[in-house]
């Protein structure tokens, strides 16, 4: 996906969705509803996209989507940017929009708030799927360190939420 536009690949993500006969909804931190606007930048989005989360304090992240105060609270907790964090908000997007997938993202956008532990770049970005013969919620996560200043670092943030719901679709209803 490296050098195809935000917008493109927010169309792709469309079709994919229309394919696939899924809305989707969005949890987003540090991207500040960046993925909602490229999504919704689409004519036509209104048919796939359900829901945009902005929830960038922890109370936020609790009282919106149902994030757990053990994220935040205590020297062991986790914290903002983590995988227990954005795995809770992508279930917790999904089960208020009612949607069938989502993509939640918190990170170190910068140029401060990084740490020894965290650096700036560093972002967590969660999926979660309804499974379509159960009630159950499947979710992951993963970890990347972007470089570059605070557009860039959001910028791919983006671009990684994005191709990770193509991928997330076109697995689960192939890419016909």
């Amino acid at each position: 996906m490296e050098g195809v536009t935000l917008e493109v690949i927010g169309r792709d993500v469309g079709k994919a969705l229309l394919r696939a006969g899924w809305r989707l909804s969005t949890a987003e931190s540090c991207t500040g509803g960046w993925i909602a606007q490229t999504i919704t930048a689409i004519p036509g989005s209104s048919d796939w996209f359900e829901y945009g989360f902005v929830t960038y304090s922890n109370l936020a992240k609790q009282r919106v989507l149902a994030v757990p105060s053990e994220c935040f609270e205590g020297t062991d907790a986790p914290g903002a940017v983590s995988e227990q964090t954005v795995l809770a908000m992508a279930r917790g997007a999904l089960k208020i929009s009612g949607a069938d997938v989502a993509v939640s993202c918190s990170g170190i956008a910068g140029p401060d708030g990084g740490s020894a532990e965290k650096p700036v770049g560093t972002v967590w970005l969660g999926w979660a799927v309804r499974d379509v013969q159960s009630p159950a919620i499947n979710a992951f996560a993963r970890c990347f360190r972007f470089s570059g200043d605070r557009t860039a670092v959001r910028e791919q943030s983006v671009r990684e939420a994005l191709a990770g719901l193509l991928d997330i679709i076109n697995n689960h209803h192939g890419s016909g």
